[in-house]
Formats: structure tokens, C-alpha cells, sequence
């Protein structure tokens, strides 16, 4: 449709769409006379880069299945995935040529002469991609997303976003996460328009990338958009669109954006669900700030308590999802499949929301997150919220831990943006929080550890911090 548009930008080059088929089209040959045949994994392994984008395409014509790899794990920690999924081959992004040689497969840089084209029948229910999940908590899960789980997404996401074919993305998520393989790179392909593909993220670059691709729409996690507004001089005049997603979104953050004239918009999805569940559109941006939004489109969804029962309005419980976008299962794994999907096909996210009466939902917690303390349910991201609110916190992370009386309490681990004291940021709460929320405990650290796609690493936060403390109480 679009031949002679530039396709995918990276290090200044472009790549239009008629030389992407082109590659793709000579690198399945090479894969195929490599033993890939339908139904085989091919691993990528690399940083964001045009070269993954053509694995992509060159596995889905030969009707193979996509399995990018997180390029931030130690070898042993690849192997387990490896392992897992059995690929057939890996591919080495540049700069990876001998992390990718030393998983015990045949690797393999990307290139091929062209042929004839490659016709093999691929349907919405074959498998096109399997995309582990972070492993913060055990041993990681490989999710099976099918072509029609990723197709109907797209169209989620085009009916919730006015994507038009001449933006400019700027995909600076790793691809080895769902977000930005299907919420940021696929639907503008979609559309014609143009992916601007950089490394990882940096702020600095980012903005820099901005302002000199004249960068339309964006998507990130709460923290490197935090990051970005700390950039003196940064240009985003030419932004008209910035999506937000993988936690919580501190108000604070969407009216920074929102005075800057940007529109912020939060979603909440998962790898499981191709991601999309939940959409705020730009017109509830600001005065629905703090929710993910209604529903997508082409998708159901349930807030139950524990016993299977509908929420009232208000009331917190689970959410569940169901429809075209919600993935097969996972890799190998039928018992596991079958604790989350059940046999009508809605999935158990984990994830604890409260459903107003317009149908607006708000991520309150991971339900594995949430701290109990003396009988009153505490849910950290309120509590996280509060104190990012609150002058001299940059981050902040509250867990739970071990209290005599109650069973347990919150604990807040702060890194400081500038001086200030725990009974300082304490106090700040008092009167905005109930006082069973307010954390017994402050303590102050240099970093917090996060995945690849910015979540907290809630589970290694609790290993390290979750003891008995004697930090500064409340």
C-alpha cells in the first residue's frame, strides 16, 4: 500500500516498506534453508534495532514462531527460556553476536538474498509469537500470542488512539516487551507511518530523538516519562500523543504533561492479553486521572471478589479479561495455563481494581502486593502514589513487613531527589492517608530494581527489605 514510505528510522537511516518486505522475504529463505519450518521458534537476541523487525516478519512468513529475548539476562538465566522453548536458531542482533553464540544453538546475523515469494498459510489461531513474562516471581512463563491475538489488539488499539499514517513512534520500550512490539510498533506499521527505533532508553536521547524525528506519539512506563520532564530545554512540541502504561500513573505526572499541552494517556494490559484490557482517552485524561479507563474495545471485562462474585461499584476484587486478544496459554505449561484461563476463555490477571459507576476502572494493586495489616487491606500504589507527591521523593517503593501487633505493616523505600527527612515525607501524609495506610517504617535507598520494561521488582525488594526493621517509624 505504502512502498515508498520510510517504514522504520534508526541511527539516522531509514528503511522504507518496500525494502523491509524485501529484507524480510530474503531472510526467511536463508532461515528455511537454515531447517526452519513451520511452527519452529526463532530467537532474537539484541537491543531495539531494525534487524528485529525483520526476524519478526521473516518467522511469520514461513508461519515460525517470533521468540525475542531479554538481551539484559545472564547467559543462565537465557538458558532457562532456551530450554523452555526449544528455538531452532538465534538470531544476533549487532553487538550480540557472541552472547547469542554461546546459548548452545546455531546463531545466525540477519541478511539473505531474496526469492520467490513465501506463501504459507498462516491463520489468526497460529501461534506468531512467544514472549516470556519478566520471572519476577519464580521461573518465567512463555505466553503463546497468536497472530489473531496480536491482530485484534491492533485494532483495540486503533479505535482507542487516532494513530494516523503520517506519526512518528518513537519505540524506545525494549521489543522484547509486549508494549512496544504491540502497542507502539505494529499499529504504526499498520498505518503506514514510521517507527523510530533507538537502543533503550536515556533520557537525554530520547529527547534529543524527539526533537530531531519531529516524534508524534510515544509510549513508556510512568518512570521515563518522569525522567524526561527532568531534561532542561527538552523540545516536545512536536508530541501530540503520550501513552503510559506497566504501572500505576501518579496524577502529578498526567497534569505535568497536560500543562505542557501533551495529552497523557494511561492504559493497563498484559503480556497475556496482546497487552490491552483497559483505555483512557485523551478527552478523560484529565479529569479521570489516576484510572486505566473502560474497557477496549474487542474485549470483556470482570472485577470479581475471591468467591467469583461481580464487584459492586466501588468495591475492590480481580480483574479478569476475555476476547480475541486473550493468549493460548502458556508454553508447555497446562496446569499453570488452566489456574488463569478458564474454560470459557477469561483470564485471572492478578491485578485488584475498583469499577466506578461510569464503568472507569483504577489499578489498585497487584493482589500478591497487597499488605494486610491488622484486618484493613493496604494496597502500596495508593500509598506509593501519595508520597511521590511529596518534595525530595524521586522513587519509591512500599512493601510489607513483620509487626508483632499487626501482623504486618508498610515499609517505604525512598530514593531522595533531594535532602529531606523520613518524619518530613511522614508527616506529609497525615490527613491525606488513613493512618492504618501511612508506612511504620522509612528507609532510604540509592536505586530501586525494576525490569526491563520499568516495573518494580516488588519480589527482590521484599527478599531484601521484607525482615524485621528498625528503620525510622512513624
Amino acid at each position: 500500500m505504502s512502498p515508498d514510505r520510510v517504514a522504520l528510522t534508526h541511527g539516522g537511516a531509514g528503511t522504507t516498506y518496500a525494502e523491509l518486505a524485501s529484507e524480510a522475504l530474503g531472510f526467511a529463505h536463508r532461515l528455511r534453508r537454515l531447517g526452519v519450518r513451520r511452527g519452529d521458534r526463532v530467537a532474537y537476541l539484541g537491543v531495539n534495532h531494525p534487524h528485529a523487525v525483520r526476524t519478526l516478519f521473516a518467522a511469520g512468513l514461513l508461519g515460525a514462531v517470533y521468540l525475542p529475548l531479554n538481551f539484559r539476562l545472564t547467559r543462565d538465566e537465557l538458558m532457562v527460556i532456551v530450554r523452555d522453548a526449544e528455538p531452532v536458531v538465534v538470531v544476533a542482533g549487532p553487538g550480540h553476536e557472541g552472547a547469542a553464540a554461546d546459548l548452545d544453538l546455531p546463531s545466525v546475523t540477519v541478511g539473505g538474498v531474496g526469492g520467490d515469494p513465501i506463501d504459507e498459510p498462516v491463520g489468526l489461531d497460529d501461534l506468531a509469537v512467544l514472549m516470556y513474562t519478566s520471572g519476577t516471581t519464580g521461573r518465567p512463563k512463555g505466553a503463546m500470542l497468536t497472530h489473531g491475538n496480536l491482530t485484534w489488539n491492533v485494532c483495540n488499539h486503533l479505535i482507542d488512539i487516532d494513530l494516523r499514517g503520517d506519526d512518528v513512534v518513537l519505540v524506545a520500550a525494549p521489543l522484547f516487551h509486549i508494549a512496544a512490539l504491540a502497542q507502539s510498533l505494529l499499529p504504526i506499521l499498520v498505518k503506514g507511518g514510521r517507527a523510530v527505533l533507538v537502543p533503550s532508553f536515556d533520557p537525554q536521547r530520547a529527547a534529543a530523538t524527539i526533537a530531531a524525528e519531529r516524534v508524534t506519539v510515544m509510549f513508556g512506563v510512568p518512570t521515563m516519562f518522569a525522567l524526561l520532564l527532568k531534561v532542561k530545554d527538552a523540545d516536545f512540541s512536536s508530541l501530540r500523543i503520550l501513552e503510559c502504561g506497566g504501572a500505576p500513573v501518579p496524577a502529578s505526572l498526567i497534569q505535568a504533561y497536560e500543562d505542557r499541552g501533551v495529552p497523557f494517556l494511561q492504559g493497563y494490559g498484559m503480556t497475556e492479553a496482546a497487552p490491552g484490557v483497559l483505555y483512557l482517552a485523551a478527552e478523560d485524561a484529565a479529569r479521570r486521572a489516576g484510572t486505566a479507563g473502560v474497557p477496549v474495545f474487542f474485549s470483556d471485562v470482570r472485577v470479581v471478589t475471591p468467591d467469583g462474585r461481580d464487584t459492586a461499584d466501588g468495591e475492590p476484587g480481580e480483574i479478569l479479561v476475555a476476547g480475541p486478544n486473550v493468549f493460548d496459554g502458556y508454553w508447555g505449561r497446562p496446569d499453570e495455563t488452566a489456574a488463569v484461563l478458564d474454560a470459557d476463555g477469561w483470564f485471572r490477571s492478578g491485578d485488584i481494581a475498583v469499577r466506578d459507576a461510569d464503568g472507569f476502572h483504577r489499578i489498585v494493586d497487584r493482589a500478591k502486593d497487597m499488605i494486610i495489616s491488622g484486618g484493613e487491606n493496604i494496597y502500596p500504589a495508593e500509598v506509593e502514589s501519595a508520597l511521590l507527591s511529596c518534595p525530595g521523593v524521586a522513587e519509591c517503593a512500599v512493601i510489607g513487613v513483620p509487626d508483632a501487633k499487626w501482623g504486618e505493616v508498610g515499609q517505604a523505600l525512598i530514593v531522595r531527589s533531594s535532602a529531606v527527612e523520613a518524619a518530613d515525607i511522614l508527616s506529609s501524609l497525615e490527613g491525606r492517608l488513613a493512618k492504618f495506610k501511612i508506612p511504620r517504617y522509612v528507609r532510604f535507598v540509592d536505586d530501586l530494581p525494576r525490569t526491563a520494561s520499568g516495573k518494580l521488582l516488588k519480589a527482590r525488594l521484599r527478599r531484601e527489605y521484607g525482615g524485621p526493621t528498625e528503620g525510622t517509624t512513624a
